[in-house]
């Protein structure tokens, strides 16, 4: 069955070698890491390490995010092992190299076997950590092949998901068997991973892991943005963030022509989702006739009445902080959601769609507490300027959501003891990694 799909993957990658060329060239995708895709390992990697290995891999910035505090945490209490970060995707390895060095990080090979066993003959990992769920069956039965320990941390399974793994459960079961631990996020998918094969006793459940996102430092513009709204009596201050194609036009700059009739004064940060929009929101703001600025090109001029549309990437976690009421996209259309933990740190007001999937636990949790607004598009500008006006609900919805994420604490330390019962066994046999 390995054989068969490696075939299609590659039958697929042939097919829509146009597609991937067009993306290259139109908009720079794939370009950046592409051999290391192919698996040429990148020179900072190739020396063999006198140190043994731990393989982290986070797909992209969300993933990136979540295991940050864990890969901080890793790094200072085995220090004689060496940590490597990989990505998937252009986001996620800009951050990665900008949290933990780029002597440390480098793109995920595809799924087949002549690029992963480079990979796995230079590093030679001890441990294989993937973050959330990532069944990329060649990999997993090679890493276990090459005498790793594979561990699936800050697991889940979502709704979407579950239809189409129950499909191959027959294959799933063999490629899960592959992996000696997950460490899920609930019980409901600590569940579902025993549902599609994996053995009860491989599965636990830790928390997850996103509750405990260390921030970085606050970017300048954060500093700079503070000082603008002050000086110009700026308010209120709508952060936009995550959002995807149609969200935009139909729903969020319709609900900010309404709060500007009222508030001339307000400001909306809008940060699309996806860099390869930005050229295209801002000529949607253009034939709206609404002022704006792009951040890329921002000087300090006036924001007021108008809207800063934030082009760039590894800001919008820290501009959360200046919102007044903060909406997270990706929800007012069925996109499944982004994650709402960014905003609630900061103990900001937080509005979503009813599209949520994707985080339906964070979710469900929030509302338990009160702790979130959801809305449908038409509710959508109503309860925009209900909070607007209401300074006590607003600020009491923002502090309910920074408590909530509070009660949340401890998927960290659960994470990092289960993973060093995994390590346990070769530690014993290699006393020097414990250094």
């Amino acid at each position: 069955m390995y054989f068969l799909y490696s075939a299609l993957l590659l039958l697929v990658l042939i097919l829509g070698l146009p597609y991937w060329l067009y993306q290259m060239l139109r908009h720079g995708k794939y370009r950046s890491g592409f051999l290391e895709r192919l698996g040429v390992v990148p020179g900072h990697l190739v020396t063999p390490s006198p140190q043994p290995t731990l393989w982290i891999h986070a797909v992209s910035v969300g993933e990136v995010l979540a295991v940050s505090r864990l890969i901080e945490e890793m790094r200072a209490r085995w220090p004689g092992y060496r940590v490597v970060i990989s990505t998937t995707t252009d986001t996620g390895q800009k951050l990665a190299r900008t949290r933990f060095g780029g002597e440390s990080v480098f793109y995920f090979p595809i799924d087949l076997g002549f690029a992963i066993r480079s990979y796995l003959k230079s590093l030679r990992p001890r441990l294989v950590v993937i973050a959330e769920t990532e069944f990329w069956p060649n990999f997993l039965r090679l890493s276990k092949r090459s005498g790793a320990a594979v561990a699936i941390v800050n697991a889940r399974i979502s709704d979407r998901s579950i239809r189409g793994y129950m499909r191959l459960r027959w294959w799933l079961k063999s490629v899960v068997g592959n992996v000696d631990l997950f460490l899920a996020q609930t019980y409901q998918d600590r569940s579902r991973l025993t549902e599609l094969g994996a053995p009860e006793s491989r599965v636990e459940v830790t928390g997850n892991l996103k509750f405990e996102l260390e921030p970085g430092s606050p970017p300048a513009l954060v500093a700079n943005l503070r000082d603008s709204f002050e000086t110009t009596n700026a308010w209120p201050i709508l952060v936009c963030g995550s959002t995807v194609d149609d969200e935009e036009e139909r729903m969020l700059l319709q609900a900010f022509q309404s709060i500007l009739a009222s508030h001339p004064r307000a400001v909306m940060i809008l940060a699309p989702r996806h860099p390869e929009r930005f050229a295209a929101v801002a000529a949607l703001l253009e034939s709206f006739g609404i002022k704006f600025s792009r951040r890329s090109l921002w000087s300090g001029e006036p924001l007021n009445g108008g809207v800063l549309l934030l082009d760039t990437i590894g800001e919008l976690s820290a501009i959360y902080g200046l919102a007044d009421i903060a909406f997270v996209g990706g929800s007012l259309v069925p996109k499944g959601g982004h994650n709402i933990i960014e905003p609630a740190r900061h103990g900001v007001a937080i509005v979503v769609g009813n599209h949520t999937d994707n985080f339906r636990d964070i979710i469900w949790l929030f509302q338990t507490q009160d702790a979130v607004r959801i809305v449908g598009p038409a509710e959508l500008p109503l309860v925009l300027m209900e909070l607007i006006s209401n300074e006590a609900e607003r600020k009491a919805l923002g502090r309910r959501a920074a408590e909530t994420l509070r009660s949340q604490a401890g998927a960290t330390e659960k994470t990092l003891a289960a993973l060093e019962r995994l390590l346990a066994p070769a530690e014993a046999a290699t006393p020097a990694a414990k250094s």
